[in-house]
């Protein structure tokens, strides 16, 4: 009997807020592949592997130009620091632009916009000159070593770079005056419009700066020898300054599993809180990768240890970078998966978990209609342009999940920034654009050991 969708299919989807799927030409792109789909509803897979996570698809790093490339990072260093020479007898067409970053907070600036979008941020990119302005007058040096490179844009002539303002206090007065703030990125993640493509590769850019001037900071010294470390190739590498080191420093990378659990009926998905959520919301388990194990088999023993689940068949969902977790850890890679339980009491190990529940589909796919992530973005933009004219508003970000009656939402997920959304969403959703498929997706425990 033919399969109802060919492993080649693809279809363009976009998840509006009352949770109905409706076909969109640029919504994200969800690949469905399946495995013995049948009209008897036998064994099935589904790997999805979406393309708009916020902070992946980087415009500056789509392609690196080559070495003989006056964009390339070695000439475009080179050129740097003859600008920074204030040699004028070398002329260049290339002009750069210089991201500065506070305390791990890039520089933005907020407009205002028409209709019911509210406000929108903006990187606070700034000239070469403007940049050595600010350390004329602070005694420090200004050094190509000082600056990062971010990319570039070929068919405009910029190159792009961030640098780490943490000790120039007379920037933040002059920033504030010019209507620029520095801003926590998690701050301008929540207020991004994840539907306005720049404002997402805004994002992007601003969580690949933050993750590599972060690995700076925390890599000053050797590992091996402790002895200082200096920056290579336009501060994309260090190596220790040791003559008999030498080490090669590269940027660090920590891999984390995410993973959303569902039982063998796929009817309910288990779902986790953390002492540290704000209050009535929950998301999926996840935990950092060992030393030598695979993908699946940390999702098997996260799950395992946070709440005494016993997972079979582990299935590729779609990864996310993650720039905004502790400064130790400037970014952590996330990696998505559907889990599928061959157990199903819960045991949770508190040292980890405040609490873990079975949540039927229902139920989640009623706290995504009530959520209201729309608003929750509008506060967040707000919060950006009163910082950026000086006036700090605090607000608990839960009370943005309410009802419209103004009753407390029973719960609420992380949103769209967040890959946990994007798994959960694609799993309660699953019946609305599927009708015609009977997903009944977990083997047997036998199966899952084949």
């Amino acid at each position: 009997m033919p399969s109802l969708l060919s492993s080649s299919s693809t279809f363009t989807l976009c998840c509006t807020l009352s949770k109905k799927f409706i076909l969109s030409p640029k919504a994200t792109t969800f690949f469905f592949t399946r495995k013995a789909v049948s009209y008897f509803g036998t064994k099935t897979t589904m790997s999805t592997n979406l393309q708009s996570h916020a902070f992946a698809g980087n415009p500056l790093r789509s392609k690196t130009p080559k070495s003989t490339d006056p964009l390339s990072p070695p000439l475009a260093f080179e050129t740097l620091k003859t600008q920074l020479l204030g040699n004028t007898h070398q002329l260049s067409s290339l002009n750069f632009k210089v991201l500065p970053f506070r305390k791990g907070r890039p520089l933005a600036s907020s407009s205002s916009t028409d209709g019911d979008l509210g406000p929108k941020w903006h990187l606070g990119w700034i000239s070469l000159d403007d940049c050595k302005g600010l350390f004329s007058g602070s005694g420090d040096e200004l050094s190509g070593d000082n600056m990062v490179y971010l990319g570039s844009r070929s068919e405009e002539d910029v190159v792009y770079w961030a640098i780490n303002v943490s000790g120039e206090n007379s920037l933040v007065t002059d920033s504030v005056s010019k209507q620029f703030c520095f801003v926590e990125l998690r701050t301008l993640m929540v207020a991004t419009d994840w539907a306005d493509e720049r404002a997402m590769s805004d994002l992007a850019v601003a969580g690949h700066a933050k993750a590599l001037l972060e690995w700076h900071n925390i890599s000053r010294f050797c590992g091996y020898c402790g002895e200082k470390t200096i920056t290579m190739e336009s501060g994309r590498r260090k190596q220790c300054s040791n003559e008999l080191c030498r080490r090669k420093i590269y940027p660090r990378v920590d891999p984390v599993v995410i993973m959303l659990v569902i039982d063998r009926e796929n009817d309910r998905a288990l779902l986790g809180r953390q002492s540290r959520f704000v209050p009535r919301m929950w998301s999926c388990l996840a935990g950092f990768i060992e030393p030598g194990e695979s993908l699946e088999e940390a999702v098997r023993r996260e799950t395992w240890e946070e709440t005494a689940i016993e997972v079979g068949e582990v299935t590729y969902h779609s990864s996310q970078p993650w720039p905004v977790g502790p400064s130790s850890m400037p970014c952590q890679l996330m990696v998505g998966f559907f889990a599928y339980a061959k157990s199903f009491e819960i045991n949770v190990d508190k040292e980890e978990l405040e609490d873990a529940q079975w949540h039927s589909r229902e139920d989640v796919q009623k706290a995504l209609m009530c959520a209201e992530y729309k608003k929750a973005r509008r506060t967040a933009a707000a919060k950006v342009e009163q910082m950026c004219k000086g006036i700090e508003k605090g607000q608990s970000s839960s009370s943005d999940f309410n009802l419209e009656s103004g009753e407390l939402a029973p719960m609420f997920f992380p949103g769209p920034y967040a890959i946990a959304h994007h798994l959960i969403t694609s799993w309660a959703n699953q019946g609305s654009a599927f009708d015609a498929v009977q997903l009944k997706q977990p083997p047997s425990s036998s199966e899952s050991n084949l």
